[in-house]
């Protein structure tokens, strides 16, 4: 069984494989009982998580948002007897298109809690907050 920061890191970085997989159903069950914060924008459950999800992201012929989400700085702060964890991370977008060349789009933090369920690490709360942003034309749907 993995140290509990290292079952933490896999459920961080399952989140950037979910989203660059356009596996927006599998990011609202692994975000299922977690209250997610979009910058403005709130959801809980997955199927308000997965709705956010596609209705944010833009996503190609492949089904992907042609994204990478790379997760650094990477701090964990685990309390075993509460069976609680929090962090706190940088995330950078890179992103490719037929019409984009590679480049990073879009920079910031993510927040987390965890909790102890049932023997098994999950996502209590997640904050995303973008501090730096580039080219997000191909990224992020435009506001209808």
């Amino acid at each position: 069984m993995p140290s509990a920061e290292r079952a933490i890191e896999n459920l961080i970085a399952r989140y950037a494989f979910l989203v660059d997989d356009g596996d927006f159903t599998g990011l609202g069950e692994l975000l299922d009982a977690a209250e997610f914060n979009l910058g403005t924008a709130a959801a809980r459950g997955k199927a308000d998580i997965e709705e956010l999800a596609a209705a944010v992201l833009q996503t190609y012929p492949d089904g992907t948002p042609r994204t990478r989400h790379v997760t650094t700085n990477l701090i964990i702060e685990v309390d075993a007897d509460a069976g609680t964890a929090s962090s706190r991370s940088y995330f950078t977008v890179f992103q490719q298109t037929d019409d984009l060349p590679l480049q990073p789009v879009a920079s910031g933090r993510y927040r987390d809690a965890f909790e102890l369920y049932h023997g098994q690490w999950r996502f209590a709360a997640r904050e995303v907050s973008t501090d730096l942003v580039g080219d997000t034309s191909h990224h992020v749907k435009q506001a209808s």
